[in-house]
């Protein structure tokens, strides 16, 4: 019975943790000083629209992550990130999405669906590659159109991605 406790233990160990959903150490929850404080080239300004969702945004070129260069912004609601969205090329979606795997554990959900009519050879009019993280009320969303150049990651926490852009 020792022997199995302690087997199961050093395969717990063995196993990847899930981590935060960060970039470059910036989670949610951090504040605007942390998110400059990590990327110092950051710009910071208020929203141009009123949401529920955030007050602030802060965005960066050009920040490496997993061996991929991603576009960032974070959005912030009394001075702590809600969530933050990378956007990518989806040449390396292979890349990014095996990253994201050794950081986060393998996607609650993922897979390739087939949008609009067939065309004559059965070939789909679009594919889009999904890819869901979930961990207590915090969630990454990867979506992916393959046939475009740019691919993103949105994560964030609670109602975010239904509030941000609602009219109000």
């Amino acid at each position: 019975m020792k022997r199995t406790a302690l087997a199961f233990l050093a395969l717990c160990a063995a196993l990847p943790a899930a981590a935060a959903y960060d970039i470059r150490g910036i989670s949610l929850g951090a504040t605007e000083k942390d998110v400059v404080r990590a990327l110092p080239s950051a710009h910071c300004k208020a929203l141009e629209w009123e949401s529920k969702a955030a007050s602030r945004r802060c965005d960066d070129s050009r920040v490496p992550v997993g061996g991929v260069e991603v576009k960032v912004t974070f959005y912030l609601r009394k001075d702590a990130v809600e969530a933050f969205d990378l956007r990518f090329d989806t040449k390396d979606l292979d890349r990014f999405v095996a990253f994201l795997k050794t950081r986060y554990g393998a996607p609650q959900a993922e897979g390739k669906d087939d949008i609009g009519p067939r065309d004559k050879g059965g070939k789909a009019a679009r594919q889009v590659y999904k890819a869901r993280w979930e961990h207590g009320g915090e969630r990454a969303v990867l979506v992916a159109q393959l046939e475009k150049s740019r691919a993103s990651l949105l994560v964030s926490r609670g109602d975010f991605d239904e509030e941000i852009y609602r009219i109000r």
